[in-house]
């Protein structure tokens, strides 16, 4: 419970005339303030306030106190130690003006027990605090008679204060929609090596004009992405020989304004080891109508998933076609065939961002040029095992912005023949089904228009397993020389996936 009176100032002037002025007295000293600040409006205790009596549970003393500040001391170490903490301190303003306090006694400081030191702590407000101290009377009228100056000096030094406070992450990654994933999509691109020993490198204007294209093709082939935001990452490397004589020095701040449009610079540092900054540019982006979760069931019987998927030039990986006819695929069942459809009517390529939750975008440009993606070969092995144990597949899509769009599970749309996208075609199989084509099968090519060609004519070499067509073959163009399929060192430093004059068939599974 808090009082309050008011007073005039004539009675605050006659106060500080009192000859008692120079007597010692117990004083209150303001710790901490409430959180609104509230021990400036007069309700309660301010520093330079006079103590006149103190209710330790059943105990009233009134002042003057013995011994002062450090007899309260031991009054209110003896009550903490039996359990005793409730305090109720009534004190004195000016002449006539009284306030009271209903506090609780803790110890100052770590909170240790065995403290000599007390303060008392506000049980309406515990962030207000005050403790005692020995002053003159004629101090403590001082005191509150700077009120005014105190408040002024209070807002100038008043600092925020900043901390740790727990977070539930385990309940909050679960409110992601893939679990433990995010949704942040982006591509990485070092700067391009302008030389065949790679000792040079391209600024970083290069880069992002580089960035600029891969957006502006993938866009225009048919990827629903959008533009998110672009920045340069700073990447340490160990540099030597002429690619750290090439590059531009940091010894000095003269040299800071060189480094604007450089894309590699270096230092040396406490060992004289040449140290290199490699910039480069990553890109940001998002699918424009967000991801959409397709789960794809295996049932007993089912030969096979019903789509064939293929890789753009840009590392995607895309739905290329859907078997049609066929109701209980589970391409069917699981509405993927609609939102392939959705797709081709869109003009968009149906692009697939995780299988199982693992993101199988395109995440890196390497220094020669090569975009570091994922293999359509591992990729169709991964979805037959599936289909072989039984297990469902969780596919992630692009999707992108339209009035509606949504599963159709168990009512798919029925067609002759099969529905493909605009950019890449295989010629329908005339049941709905993928047949196993024999020794020397002749199959039409897509070419990059969508339109079938029968330029280029694949000699196969045809394994059969469990009913699933392998394809280990070479390519033989129409003037009858062969094209091998082969694999060339990758720029990020794995076999990457490179094919020469030709159009690849899609991956069926």
């Amino acid at each position: 419970m808090i009082t309050d009176t008011t007073t005039s100032s004539s009675s605050s002037s006659s106060s500080l005339s009192s000859p008692s002025r120079s007597t010692t007295v117990l004083a209150i000293e303001c710790v901490r303030g409430t959180a609104k600040a509230d021990e400036w409006s007069g309700g309660l205790l301010q520093t330079g306030d006079i103590v006149e009596e103190l209710r330790i549970g059943d105990q009233v003393l009134r002042g003057p106190f013995k011994s002062g500040r450090s007899g309260v001391q031991k009054l209110l170490h003896s009550a903490y130690k039996n359990q005793i903490t409730s305090i109720v301190v009534r004190v004195r303003r000016g002449r006539d003006e009284t306030a009271e306090l209903n506090a609780c006694v803790v110890p100052e400081g770590s909170g240790r027990k065995s403290s000599a030191s007390y303060v008392l702590r506000a049980i309406d407000d515990p962030n207000y605090a005050v403790r005692f101290f020995d002053r003159t009377e004629a101090e403590c009228f001082e005191l509150q008679a700077s009120r005014s100056s105190r408040i002024q000096q209070a807002l100038i030094t008043a600092r925020l204060q900043d901390g740790y406070v727990a977070y539930p992450w385990e309940r909050k990654m679960a409110l992601l929609s893939v679990p433990n994933s995010s949704s942040f999509l982006s591509i990485l691109f070092l700067p391009k090596a302008s030389e065949r020993m790679s000792t040079r490198y391209n600024d970083v204007e290069d880069s992002l004009a580089r960035s600029n294209a891969w957006l502006n093709a993938s866009q225009a082939s048919g990827v629903p992405i959008v533009f998110k935001n672009v920045q340069t990452e700073s990447l340490l490397t160990k540099i030597s020989g002429e690619t750290a004589s090439s590059t531009v020095s940091t010894s000095s701040l003269n040299d800071l304004s060189n480094l604007a449009n450089a894309s590699l610079y270096g230092f040396e540092d406490y060992h004289g080891v040449d140290i290199g900054v490699v910039r480069t540019v990553r890109l940001w982006y998002s699918p424009s109508g967000g991801e959409q979760r397709v789960e794809v069931g295996i049932r007993e019987g089912d030969t096979k998933l019903g789509f064939a998927f293929c890789r753009s030039e840009e590392g995607f990986i895309y739905i290329s076609s859907v078997v049609e006819g066929d109701d209980d695929a589970p391409s069917a069942r699981s509405g993927l065939c609609d939102l392939y459809r959705d797709a081709v009517k869109a003009s968009k390529l149906l692009v697939v961002s995780r299988i199982n939750n693992q993101k199988v975008l395109p995440w890196i440009v390497a220094a020669t040029g090569g975009i570091r993606c994922f293999d359509t070969v591992s990729l169709s092995q991964k979805l037959s095992l599936h289909r072989h144990a039984k297990v469902s597949i969780i596919l992630h899509v692009f999707m992108w912005e339209q009035e509606s769009v949504s599963l159709r599970h168990g009512s798919p749309r029925r067609r002759s023949g099969h529905v493909r996208s605009p950019q890449y075609q295989l010629p329908p199989p005339s049941d709905g089904n993928v047949q196993q084509p024999p020794e020397h099968h002749e199959e039409a090519v897509a070419s990059s228009n969508g339109t079938a060609t029968g330029a280029m004519v694949r000699d196969a070499l045809v394994r059969l397993n469990d009913g699933n067509i392998v394809r280990d073959a070479s390519f033989r163009l129409s003037d009858g020389r062969i094209n091998d399929l082969t694999q060339d060192s990758g720029s990020a430093g794995e076999s990457s996936f490179r094919f020469h004059h030709f159009t690849l068939p899609d991956s069926w599974v």
